[in-house]
């Protein structure tokens, strides 16, 4: 967190943390104050050097810890704590998954002012290791990822919970950062991989050189020229430079299961919907699907994944709510995995005037999935299933299902 107000730490203190929140951080209270702090676990006793964040709220920085959680145990990262990539790994992984529940459960009673279930259902996988996609920054001739709260860099030549095969993408390329060829002007490197096939996304404010490619293939055993293929199921995905895919390799079936409804039905609409992930399965259930996604990349690969996979499906390029406000067919199930943003009033606005029987909301942040819930419900909508899918261990994020009907 940027202290807006003074880089200067308040006059330090004593806290007792009473639960984490959304974001990673504990929460207590300071002299009446509220202060969020990070890698702290709920019952802690700290002294903390404070600073002013925004809205009366203070920021902690533990100075010394007073006790600890039974939970608590030794990071794996030796960069934990530094790094912005992980904020639980100071947490046995039950305790997280608990945590995250919780955490959900507030958000959605603070922000969409009602009650989630009372079984909300967990969906877990191995917590390392997971990441099959990391990008790494490159500032200053290191590479790495960038500090919490900070644009300063944290070189990192490891990640625990990053795929073997990035792990092995990442050593080469920290060889390879230090040999003259390697571009100073690129920014970012991300990597992705099927653990044998490595994609390689360069961001930068100028074309690299065709040699550098050609030189990244003979460090990088299995690097593709473009597009990458990712098997799910008994489906096989071309992913492109530029399309999303799920990030945890242990998790995306039982994803691909909990969304895909056993009852089927006339017409499906699969909205956001990349490569197809939901798009190709779905047409096992129903007579005809339709996705909806602006990308155009996407597009051309869902196209061809559902055109090598023999199934037939419709694909609209465009921005949801454009082509919601345009669409009259009533479908029978909807599926919608939209990014972080949620899917905003106007999509809302649309789904409750076509009120398809079955709505299946992916979310991958609780607070826009519980603004968008709260009118879902208010029109009509039942909260038939809440699942939380971790896809994303030792770190803040909540991945949820909202299974919602009519």
């Amino acid at each position: 967190m940027e202290n807006h107000e003074t880089n200067q730490p308040a006059d330090d203190g004593e806290i007792r943390a009473e639960k984490l929140v959304y974001g990673g951080d504990a929460l207590a209270r300071l002299d009446g104050r509220v202060i969020l702090t990070p890698f702290l676990l709920p019952g802690e006793i700290a002294r903390v050097e404070t600073s002013p964040y925004r809205s009366g709220l203070l920021t902690g920085k533990v100075a010394k810890r007073l006790s600890d959680h039974p939970e608590r145990v030794e990071a794996r990262c030796p960069y934990f704590g530094r790094c912005g990539g992980c904020q639980y790994q100071h947490a046995r992984y039950p305790y997280q998954l608990d945590q995250k529940r919780e955490i959900l459960r507030e958000v959605i009673r603070r922000i969409g002012h009602f009650e989630a279930p009372d079984d909300i259902e967990i969906i877990s996988g191995y917590e390392w290791e997971y990441r099959n996609r990391s990008q790494f920054h490159f500032i200053g001739g290191e590479l790495g990822y960038l500090e919490a709260r900070s644009h300063r860099l944290c070189p990192v030549y490891s990640c625990p919970i990053s795929s073997p095969r990035v792990n092995e993408v990442l050593a080469a390329l920290q060889e390879m950062r230090q040999d003259r060829r390697f571009p100073r002007f690129v920014q970012s490197l991300e990597v992705f991989t099927n653990e044998t096939d490595v994609q390689l996304n360069v961001r930068t404010e100028r074309p690299v050189a065709k040699r550098f490619f050609e030189w990244a293939a003979e460090r990088i055993p299995g690097l593709v020229k473009s597009s990458l293929d990712y098997p799910v199921g008994r489906y096989v995905y071309r992913v492109g430079h530029k399309s999303f895919f799920q990030v945890n390799r242990f998790l995306i079936e039982d994803l691909v299961r909990l969304v895909i409804p056993d009852a089927g039905g006339d017409f499906a609409l699969d909205l956001y919907a990349g490569v197809g992930l939901f798009t190709l399965p779905l047409t096992e259930r129903f007579g005809s699907v339709l996705a909806v996604e602006s990308g155009a990349g996407a597009v051309r690969d869902l196209l061809f994944n559902a055109d090598r996979a023999g199934v037939p499906v419709q694909a609209a390029q465009s921005d949801v709510a454009r082509f919601l406000a345009a669409y009259d067919r009533r479908p029978d199930f909807v599926v919608a995995d939209p990014p972080r943003e949620g899917l905003g009033k106007q999509v809302v606005s649309e789904l409750l005037r076509l009120k398809p029987p079955r709505l299946t909301i992916v979310s991958c942040d609780p607070s826009t999935l519980a603004r968008d819930l709260a009118p879902l419900l208010q029109g009509g909508y039942s909260l038939r299933k809440l699942t939380l899918v971790d896809l994303f261990p030792q770190t803040f994020h909540i991945e949820s299902v909202a299974q919602l009907a009519l």
